[in-house]
């Protein structure tokens, strides 16, 4: 499964589902005009017409509803990702097109919808719950897809899986993680292409 769950407390008083998903709405629609730093409770108060202690009721803060559309964003990415390596056949072209699906659903955010890409930064920055949780996805598929390259032959079998999983996945950081991503879009053509052949190549066996 791709969605992200956070950790963090996020709600107070009575569980209406309806009123939690209008204030996440709500918020999303702000942070894209304003941007996360810049809002404030208050803020989303009046946009909504809500009260302030009203919201309080259902997020503990400004970060748990963050947190909440941070989670929707990050899964977006996921669930692209997973639809781009079910496609593949093989163990070498699911991790290809991991890396480009990655790559490309994070730069199509950063380009389009600037600001809730700022708040996936911010997450990733603050090591937010749901950054995490992206984070662990992440590995978990890249194990997975090791895993099954040992099994078919097609990926070498005498480092430890861990080890290995672990170091293709700092390879992937600059474009993985949203907040070193920014900083290296200028290389988002060749970059990832070269690193997947690099990665691929240490895997032979």
């Amino acid at each position: 499964m791709s969605e992200i769950t956070s950790s963090a407390p996020q709600s107070r008083g009575p569980a209406d589902h309806s009123v939690r998903e209008q204030i996440v709405a709500a918020a999303e629609e702000h942070f894209s005009h304003y941007g996360y730093e810049k809002t404030t409770v208050s803020d989303l108060a009046k946009s909504i017409g809500f009260s302030k202690a009203y919201i309080y009721k259902f997020f503990d803060s400004k970060q748990a509803i963050g947190e909440a559309i941070c989670s929707r964003t990050l899964s977006a990415i996921l669930v692209a990702v997973e639809e781009a390596v079910a496609s593949a056949t093989t163990p070498t072209e699911k991790f290809r097109r991991m890396f480009k699906a990655l790559v490309a659903t994070g730069s199509d955010l950063f380009f389009n919808d600037r600001k809730l890409y700022d708040i996936a930064a911010h997450s990733a920055g603050e090591g937010w719950p749901s950054a995490r949780a992206y984070a662990q996805r992440i590995e978990q598929m890249l194990m997975e897809i090791v895993r099954e390259g040992r099994e078919s032959g097609d990926f070498e079998r005498k480092t430890p899986l861990d080890e290995t999983v672990h170091s293709i996945f700092l390879v992937m950081q600059p474009y993985a993680n949203p907040l070193l991503l920014q900083h290296n879009l200028d290389l988002v053509e060749d970059g990832p292409v070269q690193l997947s052949s690099l990665v691929l190549r240490s895997l032979a066996p």
